[in-house]
């Protein structure tokens, strides 16, 4: 054997070898215009999911519920959700589990000007709510409103629609307070409006001792558990695009197309109410807030909200290998 075969003999077996090694898959469906989608973006411009050893298939939809259908259809390994949906399931006989993603929530916004400072001043108030009758802001801002003896559902005149049709209203004067969530807040910040009554406050009134991730990624437990070290990897991946994001102002002007602002005051907000959502506490640690919210919940929402389970499954929260 001549010796430019053997060195061709070698390299084939090289490739053969390589290329016999398949990185780990997770298809992951994405609202289009969400921040999940802001981070895949920085995770595929960096390499993260190559130096995971991740492929990523990304499907982005619509809607939150488009990716509701997708995981529960088997389309989709993870979604981002909100730990109540998951308990819900779970109460129905699921198997899905949450991560915290994000403890970046809504607030009730207000004009500059306005005479609202509080939730006392929504009496007789036009108000405005993103998500519908049972989104979980509103009924926990119901909640709260009622301590003081305020029934807002009677003491204010209310008003439901999709988030960017409320903005419009809100840029528009149509109503005096708008319960929306966290990045059409601060759209209207950048347009001057201010936040009369922060969601992240009223949980803590309700019971919360720290900051709670709301939104999370939502998996089936049984897949977890067969791809474990896929799912430990790519939240680790996560927090190092999170990082990327907290410390380089040039990653928000590339994303500032996908994010839909070209106004410098606007992206500003954008990435520092981003970052204040950024989970600083274990799983375990917001796992037990979220227990306590669940019961609140489930008092206001009753079983049509929460399902007939009376108090939250522990395994609603997943605990990667690292501890949490």
């Amino acid at each position: 054997m001549t010796f430019q075969l053997r060195l061709l003999l070698a390299a084939f077996f090289f490739v053969a070898s390589t290329g016999a090694h398949s990185a780990d898959r997770i298809r992951i469906a994405a609202q289009k215009t969400g921040t999940l989608a802001w981070e895949l973006d920085v995770i595929k411009t960096h390499g993260l999911d190559r130096k995971a050893d991740l492929e990523l298939e990304t499907t982005e939809l619509a809607s939150t519920e488009a990716g509701k259908i997708a995981l529960k259809g088997g389309a989709a390994d993870l979604i981002l959700s909100d730990w109540l949906w998951v308990a819900r399931e779970r109460g129905l006989g699921g198997t899905l589990t949450f991560h915290p993603y994000s403890s970046t929530v809504g607030a009730v916004m207000v004009p500059a000007a306005s005479p609202i400072q509080g939730l006392a001043d929504l009496k007789g108030r036009k108000l405005a709510v993103a998500g519908g009758p049972i989104d979980k802001s509103w009924l926990l801002l119901q909640a709260l409103a009622r301590r003081s003896g305020l029934d807002l559902k009677k003491d204010a005149t209310l008003i439901y629609g999709t988030p960017p049709l409320l903005t419009q209203k809100a840029i528009q004067g149509e109503q005096d307070a708008t319960l929306t969530f966290w990045n059409f807040c601060a759209e209207l910040e950048g347009k001057g409006f201010r936040r009369a009554v922060a969601m992240d406050e009223v949980m803590k009134h309700l019971g919360a001792r720290g900051a709670i991730s709301i939104v999370g990624y939502v998996f089936d437990e049984a897949w977890a558990a067969k791809n474990r070290g896929a799912v430990d990897r790519f939240l680790a991946m996560t927090q190092e695009a999170k990082k990327i994001l907290a410390n380089s102002d040039a990653e928000w002007q590339r994303l500032a197309p996908r994010i839909g602002t070209t106004d410098a005051a606007t992206l500003a907000i954008y990435r520092k109410r981003y970052l204040e959502g950024i989970p600083q506490r274990t799983a375990a640690e917001e796992a037990t807030d979220a227990a306590a919210l669940y019961l609140v919940l489930a008092e206001i929402g009753g079983a049509d909200l929460v399902g007939p389970a009376k108090a939250l499954d522990p395994a609603t929260f997943y605990r990667p290998n690292r501890g949490e």
